[in-house]
């Protein structure tokens, strides 16, 4: 006689639990990240990267990737950590030439561009709801822009927007393909974030002067960055998903403009502005829209 396995039942506010875990974690990015300012941004990308890598483990499974096209392997293997890489350091990068507010609320516009590139990818086409959304969200960026815009006083600041912008891009394009792939890319997560900080000392090698580990609160801040947004968030994301309904989960994570804003505001590395809690909102609605 075969024993009987009861299924296992998941609750509900299991994956509401295990989505909010990821959104906090992903709004304490920008803060940990001011924290590692005296780090070289390669470095500190590269050190965030391996300690993502570590905390990541429990997603890997073996996966098949040789079955794939040689177009879809490289992508996977190549194209993959490439846009880890370029998504994290531009972030990282740009947080020094620009406020810290600003470039994050830049970079939380990544999840309008990923729907319309999902959207064109598709059907060839937008939906009119999804060009709303964008515009909403960007208008958000726009307004904390605008008084350096009208006062000519952006400085080097444009340098740091642009990459901020260019880490939205790298997230959207990182979203898309883990959408496109013939397989799955949460289990080859950790290899593919080792294969990333690989590029990235090699970067730092080259083109940073230190070689030596940050030191202090920068060490200690990286090592937060990868074991909390780039580690335990994506665990705790990827349960959600698996476990949740995704549009309840979905809308859960454009929260994150709103509470990051807050945090540096608390923090003391930002500022309050009305225009801030106003541009976050605008962030998170446009964002809203886009998907629905």
């Amino acid at each position: 006689m075969h024993p009987i396995h009861s299924p296992v039942v998941i609750s509900p506010k299991f994956s509401v639990c295990a989505a909010l875990v990821a959104v906090t974690l992903w709004s304490i990015a920008p803060l940990l990240a001011e924290f590692a300012r005296a780090a070289a941004p390669l470095q500190l990308t590269a050190l965030t990267l391996l300690a993502g890598a570590l905390t990541t483990l429990p997603l890997s499974r073996r996966v098949s990737v040789k079955t794939c096209s040689l177009g879809w392997q490289l992508s996977v293997w190549l194209g993959t950590p490439l846009l880890i890489v370029g998504a994290v350091s531009s972030y990282f990068i740009g947080m020094r030439f620009a406020p810290a507010a600003e470039a994050a609320l830049i970079t939380y516009t990544w999840p309008v561009l990923f729907v319309l590139l999902s959207q064109w990818s598709r059907w060839g086409r937008l939906r009119w709801a999804s060009v709303a959304g964008a515009l909403i969200a960007f208008s958000g960026a726009a307004l904390l822009l605008l008084p350096q815009a009208l006062n000519g006083s952006f400085g080097g600041a444009v340098s740091g927007y642009g990459l901020a912008l260019l880490a939205a891009f790298c997230w959207a394009l990182y979203s898309w393909l883990g959408q496109a792939a013939p397989v799955s890319l949460t289990p080859l997560l950790p290899r593919l974030l080792l294969v990333a900080c690989a590029i990235t000392c090699a970067a730092s090698l080259l083109l940073e002067s230190s070689a030596s580990l940050p030191r202090g609160e920068a060490l200690l801040a990286g090592i937060a960055l990868g074991l909390g947004p780039y580690g335990i968030a994506m665990v705790a994301w990827d349960k959600a998903l698996r476990f949740g309904q995704a549009s309840l989960v979905g809308s859960l994570a454009y929260g994150v403009p709103i509470l990051a804003a807050l945090l540096l505001v608390l923090a003391g590395v930002s500022v309050f502005d009305w225009r801030l809690p106003t541009a976050a909102l605008l962030v998170a609605v446009g964002c809203l829209k886009a998907s629905r």
